[in-house]
């Protein structure tokens, strides 16, 4: 999994691609979520990893969306599949796609005072940064689809 090079990402954004790498680094090698977020606070956040420069990231938000999309994700899972097509599971999805979404969702349901555009856009750019065909759209009509059922409140302003 590679990101485009050369880019710096702050704060917040820096977070939630740095919760997303960690995710994705957890479906590939048997570790404890536990780990993963020491490994990405002792050692990745102000270097350069794969191309991405993580510079000062919200440290809270990125083991909030680690911890939390670890410890509901089979109530994550079935949120994101009730808006999935009857032929399409995640199983089929490429991991980096399940993540972004696990941690969308679990932004979503976690902190209803973040905007949903807000969440939406910033996980439609990391999906930009691992993926240039049509993950990018259907993680836009994903995350759309489920924030109307879990923010409905929110997308009828």
């Amino acid at each position: 999994m590679s990101t485009k090079k050369n880019i710096i990402v702050k704060g917040r954004p820096a977070a939630r691609l740095a919760a997303v790498q960690a995710l994705y680094q957890l479906e590939q090698e048997p570790t404890t979520p536990q780990k993963v977020v020491v490994e990405f606070l002792n050692h990745r956040f102000n270097e350069i990893v794969d191309g991405t420069r993580f510079i000062t990231p919200d440290k809270t938000l990125f083991q909030d969306i680690v911890m939390g999309v670890t410890d509901r994700m089979a109530d994550l899972d079935s949120m994101i599949s009730s808006t999935l097509s009857e032929d399409w599971r995640l199983e089929r999805m490429e991991s980096v796609v399940r993540a972004i979404l696990r941690a969308a969702v679990f932004e979503l349901i976690r902190d209803t005072s973040v905007p949903v555009p807000v969440v939406i856009n910033e996980y439609i750019e990391i999906t930009k940064s691992f993926c240039t065909g049509p993950e990018v759209a259907f993680v836009n009509a994903s995350l759309d689809s489920l924030a109307k059922l879990l923010r409905t409140a929110d997308m009828q302003e």
